[in-house]
């Protein structure tokens, strides 16, 4: 996979293809509501954009929820993509630049299905699972340290 390049987006001109990944992924196969989608945070997170032979395939973003806590959320792959580690590899690239911010930890609310994902990545299911936006969820948290 050479041909794998993941980068923070250049926004705003990039924000049309996450939005078209999202949007394919969440609403056209999950049935996500576009308002739950769009929730109006983008503007205050970092999008990650990734291309696989120079056509967005995938994507997430980070929202620092203070200075000791980042949330990723809204990880994506088109279905035409996955299967290859994409996401796997966004999510290795988003923590790597949490860590480099000296954010304490890391929390996300991982879909049931794939939570096996973000546990390979050392994330710890945390409380009961819960439903969101109509898909079964459970809070997963990773500590980069302790104070």
């Amino acid at each position: 996979m050479s041909n794998l390049i993941i980068k923070i987006a250049d926004l705003p001109e990039e924000f049309p293809a996450i939005a078209a990944i999202r949007k394919s992924v969440f609403q056209e196969e999950q049935g996500v509501d576009p308002a739950l989608e769009f929730d109006g945070k983008d503007e205050l997170s970092q999008h990650l954009i990734a291309y696989l032979d120079q056509k967005a395939v995938g994507t997430t973003r980070i929202r620092y929820l203070d200075e000791k806590t980042a949330k990723i959320e809204r990880l994506a792959v088109l279905s035409t993509a996955r299967g290859q580690g994409i996401g796997k590899k966004i999510m290795e690239n988003a923590l790597q630049i949490i860590a480099s911010k000296n954010v304490r930890e890391v929390v996300i609310h991982a879909q049931e299905s794939v939570k096996v994902l973000y546990q390979k990545l050392n994330f710890v299911e945390e409380g009961e699972i819960f439903e969101e936006a109509e898909i079964l969820h459970v809070k997963m948290r990773k500590i980069f340290y302790l104070e």
